[in-house]
């Protein structure tokens, strides 16, 4: 079984007010995905605000706050899974990006 990168593409600005509903539909597709043997790791991370950039120059390492790019959308969170092939990946991330309309879901293999 080969490993995917499930990648939350997600836009700046307080979440949606259905938050709870959200995450309890996800919470029944991670349950869904466990039982088929398809899930390995989910995490959410916290606001692009919250990062720090690390940047080697020469022997000297440049530290700064804030995201790596400025963007109006972020990398909100990811879902690790083992699937098959790709096609069966993507059925995996569009039940993903069908409970986090309208929310991208980019889909990616794990070298390994």
């Amino acid at each position: 079984m080969k490993k995917y990168l499930l990648s939350i593409y997600q836009p700046e600005g307080d979440p949606p007010e259905n938050l709870d509903e959200i995450m309890e539909e996800l919470e029944g597709l991670n349950r869904e995905m466990q039982a088929a043997g398809a899930w390995v790791f989910a995490a959410g991370l916290h606001g692009p605000e919250s990062a720090t950039v690390i940047r080697v120059q020469g022997d000297r390492a440049l530290v700064t706050d804030g995201p790596y790019i400025e963007s109006k959308e972020h990398f909100g969170g990811f879902t690790v899974i083992q699937a098959a092939d790709l096609d069966e990946a993507l059925q995996w991330a569009e039940r993903l990006a069908g409970i986090l309309t309208p929310l991208a879901i980019e889909v990616r293999p794990i070298q390994e």
